[in-house]
């Protein structure tokens, strides 16, 4: 009852001293107001930032091949000296090789849903009449078109004939339709396109029209039609193009639930590079997940939050000193009312109660208005950077604790003074 009297009295001195009381707890508020506000931003752009990366596939494992590190050999004299990596270009020996995909789907059939496959074309730009349209084409396998979880607005998407036969035949997206064909998804559809690569022009017949969407992580271009968009064949069509008849040197293997990427990226590189590249000595394989460069990102976007926010909130310690001095004026202020209650009774640790849940209830008003100010804040700037608002409940309740802090750690010394005056000159004090 006594501590619901304190608070009660508390409140009822706030509403006494207004703008004292306003200014007292600026501080406090512009402190949790910036925490919140960084730690709010950060955690939205965090959140945006790994989902769009596990949208793209957080549980897949990128395999590539890469130069061998750095090794150690000893000579006849026994001294012993580094050899660099040996810098050669790739010979059809060291591509992966359809084979060995086979040897890896049987040996871990429990592990592994499919392999994405991919052929980097180039980047090009597409022309029909004056029209023209800047792409990124690739071609890709069943898996690997699946893997980009497209959204097709007209037409078809690739075959398993269109694939076997290497068939000419592209997805584009609805950016390409709207600058070469209007906006007609459907008059695009079976149209031919040309295409320019390095100097030379392929041909295509267009059998579907995707959805484009801007990546979370890009940059749009300053117009449409500079916006570079992908642009989708089969495979074989892809390889045929590149004149590639080895294989790979790179894939990505779609892993079954369940199953830990990062640990089977050691797993795959230990398998392969025992078996396949052991001997080789320019060459070996390197396995690497999403789920691990998520994790990475995300604990480097957390760091530098609590960073920032760890240096906003030196002015919650302006604050606190300020709920000091505030105090100190008010027990001076009200020495006669102190020296009234302990001559009727009040001990003196009723006294420091009363004073430290006043510095209590001042930092919490003061945390209320900071939190609210800070979501407010966090929300425009989230809107601002095109990304959805998540508040940081970590931020909040670390702000709310520290509020309680603050009350009693820069209260305790105010309500100690008060709790040992002595009540008659208390009393004496005009």
């Amino acid at each position: 009852m006594l501590i619901w009297e304190n608070i009660l009295l508390a409140l009822s001195g706030l509403r006494a001293n207004k703008m004292r009381s306003l200014l007292t707890m600026l501080g406090i508020i512009i402190g949790i107001a910036s925490v919140i506000a960084i730690m709010t931003l950060g955690d939205s752009i965090s959140s945006s930032v790994t989902d769009s990366m596990s949208s793209m596939g957080a549980n897949n494992v990128t395999v590539g091949l890469q130069q061998k590190s750095t090794t150690e050999e000893t000579t006849d004299s026994g001294m012993t000296f580094a050899r660099a990596p040996r810098m050669t270009q790739m010979s059809d020996e060291d591509y992966v090789t359809d084979e060995m995909l086979e040897d890896l789907a049987e040996r871990y059939k429990d592990s592994i849903d499919g392999f994405s496959l991919t052929e980097n074309v180039g980047s090009g730009t597409a022309q029909q009449g004056s029209a023209y349209a800047y792409v990124s084409a690739s071609g890709l396998n069943a898996d690997a078109l699946e893997n980009q979880d497209l959204t097709l607005m007209a037409g078809r998407s690739l075959t398993e004939r269109d694939q076997a036969e290497g068939r000419k035949v592209v997805l584009v997206s609805d950016l390409l339709v709207e600058n070469m064909f209007g906006g007609s998804n459907m008059a695009a559809v079976g149209q031919t396109v040309s295409v320019l690569f390095d100097s030379r022009y392929y041909s295509y017949t267009i059998v579907g029209v995707y959805e484009y969407e801007e990546s979370a992580l890009g940059f749009s271009s300053s117009s449409a039609e500079d916006t570079e968009t992908a642009m989708y064949m089969p495979l074989q069509t892809a390889k045929d193009q590149n004149h590639n008849t080895s294989g790979y040197s790179q894939f990505t293997i779609l892993t079954a639930d369940g199953v830990s990427a990062s640990e089977f990226c050691a797993t795959i590189e230990d398998y392969m590079n025992s078996r396949y590249y052991g001997k080789n000595e320019s060459f070996e394989i390197g396995a690497m997940s999403m789920e691990s460069i998520v994790e990475s990102m995300t604990e480097m976007l957390s760091t530098i939050s609590l960073a920032i926010a760890a240096i906003a909130g030196i002015s919650l310690l302006v604050g606190g000193i300020g709920v000091m001095n505030i105090m100190l004026v008010s027990i001076t202020e009200r020495t006669r009312e102190i020296g009234t209650r302990k001559a009727l009774g009040a001990t003196n640790g009723s006294i420091r109660l009363q004073f430290i849940t006043e510095a209590i209830v001042l930092c919490l008003v003061g945390g209320a208005i900071g939190i609210s100010l800070g979501i407010g804040l966090a929300a425009v700037g989230t809107s601002l950077l095109g990304y959805s608002v998540s508040p940081s409940v970590s931020g909040i309740v670390l702000s709310v604790s520290f509020s309680i802090f603050i009350g009693v750690f820069f209260g305790y010394y105010p309500a100690n003074k008060a709790a040992k005056l002595n009540p008659i000159e208390a009393l004496r004090y005009e």
